[in-house]
């Protein structure tokens, strides 16, 4: 919920899971901030050699840390690690920005439950104190799929600030390429992430179909077509339009390759349908561009987007179409 949910004004949020992921996989109950800034800023300047990390939107002061980022980024990579310029930038930073807003979501909910971290000392004598929920994540089965899901995420997000497009949405959505099942922005046509990194996460890592979590790395996964795109030659002559694009997002799960085997190309089932549903209205309760891509898809359609409860009425009429 903190990496699919909540405001991206920056890409800091991403920089600081990847490091909070690394620290806590090696079972480290706690962290000098000093260290915790190390893998967080040399995810950062990794990063801003393929695309910008903010929106470029006003003049940034030469002590704000993307500029320092920036400016750094070049030497940092050269020596593998943050030069002391940056390491001070984000040991600063860190504390007052990105980890104070870290647990924050949008919409009904302010905060997730719990906390992954709290940040105690002052200066650099500052300690990261490492939750149990965050070690249980880390070293758990789906920490491999939260990496995936991670990464996915931030190179989305960095492809709407790299169109100048907005903080939150890629303005025309995004599209997807069958071949190779990469998302990839329509302006520039550049593959941005796989579509199960980007969506998997949405049906909280599991599979569509048998609804038991999915191991990415592990498992062998495929993108289904919930509705078979060979529904389309069902439809009379004059009916041509009037269903959604079937190769589209809304359209699109990861599960496990059996159960996509096994399903071939029959109607989904009742409870296909209704996971369908609540992933896709999960999506649409974050600021991803995601949502934005759902809701292009189905007006080219001619159809109204469904609201937060209206997502499984829509899928059964869809599937009365056939």
């Amino acid at each position: 919920m903190a990496v699919l949910i909540g405001a991206n004004s920056r890409t800091y949020k991403f920089a600081l899971g990847f490091a909070l992921l690394e620290a806590a996989a090696e079972g480290r109950s706690e962290i000098l901030l000093r260290d915790l800034a190390v893998p967080y800023a040399m995810e950062l300047v990794q990063h801003l050699g393929q695309a910008p990390q903010g929106p470029e939107k006003g003049a940034r002061g030469e002590k704000d840390f993307l500029s320092v980022a920036e400016r750094e980024a070049a030497e940092s990579l050269r020596l593998g690690s943050p030069t002391e310029e940056l390491l001070a930038a984000a040991i600063k930073s860190m504390p007052e920005m990105v980890m104070q807003k870290f647990h924050n979501l949008r919409g009904e909910r302010a905060e997730i439950p719990h906390r992954f971290y709290e940040v105690t000392g002052r200066s650099h004598e500052r300690v990261v104190r490492l939750s149990k929920e965050l070690r249980d994540i880390a070293q758990s089965e789906q920490a491999l799929t939260l990496r995936g899901e991670l990464s996915a995420r931030w190179s989305i997000v960095e492809t709407s600030f790299a169109t100048g497009i907005g903080q939150s949405l890629v303005k025309e959505g995004v599209v997807v390429d069958l071949t190779t099942l990469q998302i990839t922005d329509r302006q520039r046509r550049r593959s941005v992430a796989g579509v199960a990194d980007a969506v998997i996460g949405f049906q909280r890592g599991l599979c569509l179909i048998c609804a038991y979590p999915i191991a990415l790395g592990i498992d062998d996964i495929a993108v289904d077509h919930v509705f078979p795109f060979s529904f389309k030659r069902l439809l009379p002559s004059g009916g041509r339009g009037t269903v959604p694009d079937l190769d589209a997002i809304w359209n699109l799960a990861p599960t496990h390759a059996g159960c996509n085997g096994r399903k071939s190309n029959r109607t989904p089932t009742e409870q296909e349908m209704f996971r369908l549903a609540q992933r896709n209205a999960a999506i649409m309760q974050s600021p991803h561009p995601l949502r934005k891509t759902l809701e292009l898809t189905l007006k080219r359609s001619g159809y109204k987007t469904p609201g937060p409860g209206e997502w499984f009425t829509f899928i059964r009429q869809v599937r009365d179409l056939f």
